[in-house]
């Protein structure tokens, strides 16, 4: 909206609440990341695009988890958890990690038991094992801190964007202004 002197007027604000959020962060794009860990017998992981390096030292890096997920009760009680950076290659593998009900380690999903017992994805631009070193509450959530002990950077490809609600590579699109 325009005053007469074609200075544009903020609009009005939205009151902060869960709606909110989730618009505000529709608009930020973030990389996609898949987390493993192995626990209760099985393989279990799940699509995040919280990933956030920490600290240079110690190696930590962070992530959010529901606590309502069927992921969590793993990751929970997990020693090492693997952390996967998704290649613009890899939507469908993403979207087979967010689906919830999903067998998600079955073919074509292709992974190998990795370092300290995590699944390590095949194909992915990179990928780290962190020793968990703290689970902080953060409402219905938990923030996992884990400090990376092993892993390897050297897959190919540009990284995979997810935006407004969607899977997006470097270059596509436009933001709305």
């Amino acid at each position: 909206m325009s005053a007469p002197n074609g200075i544009r007027r903020a609009p009005e604000a939205a009151e902060a609440g869960p709606a909110l959020l989730r618009a505000v962060f529709r608009r930020h794009a973030a990389g996609v990341a898949v987390i493993t860990a192995h626990g209760h017998g099985r393989p279990a992981g799940f699509t995040a695009t919280s990933l956030a390096s920490v600290a240079a030292e110690p190696p930590l890096v962070s992530f959010n988890i529901a606590t309502a997920s069927s992921v969590w009760p793993v990751v929970a009680e997990a020693e090492h958890v693997g952390v996967h950076i998704l290649g613009e290659h890899q939507r469908e593998l993403a979207a087979t990690f967010a689906r919830p009900g999903a067998d998600r380690f079955a073919p074509p999903t292709r992974w190998r038991r990795g370092p300290h017992g995590v699944p390590v994805l095949e194909g992915v631009l990179a990928w780290t094992v962190g020793a968990v070193v703290a689970r902080v509450p953060t409402g219905d959530h938990r923030v996992v801190l884990a400090e990376l002990v092993a892993g390897d950077s050297s897959g190919a490809g540009r990284p995979l964007l997810y935006h407004a609600g969607r899977y997006n590579a470097l270059g596509e699109g436009t933001v709305p202004s």
